[in-house]
């Protein structure tokens, strides 16, 4: 139970960590690129979702009681929500990035 712990810890800070790193491209990014802008914006959220699924399984395994059970509950459902809805959004922002570069650079 222990090593499971210590492996939903690590998925926590590795995807906080993807999150930054997005969300930093996201910023850094030229105006130039709105596509791309929004691309690393949804992979950010996508993270994010994760995160907030680890965070509530994590809650699950640590503590116990009905409110833990809710708030965990409520964590996972929108975590999946959100990294759903972002890694759809991914899908659909990569079909246009090599054309958005290709239109740039002319």
């Amino acid at each position: 139970m222990k090593t499971f712990n210590f492996i939903l810890v690590f998925l926590i800070i590795a995807s906080a960590v993807y999150y930054f790193y997005f969300k930093t491209r996201q910023f850094r990014t030229s105006q130039v690129f709105p596509i791309r802008k929004k691309m690393f914006a949804s992979k950010a959220g996508m993270f994010l979702g994760l995160l907030l699924i680890f965070f509530g399984v994590n809650q699950l395994l640590l503590f116990g009681g009905v409110s833990t059970y809710v708030i965990s509950g409520i964590f996972i459902l929108l975590g999946g929500y959100v990294a759903i809805f972002n890694g759809k959004a991914v899908r659909y922002y990569n079909q246009f990035v090599e054309e958005e570069t290709d239109l740039n650079k002319r």
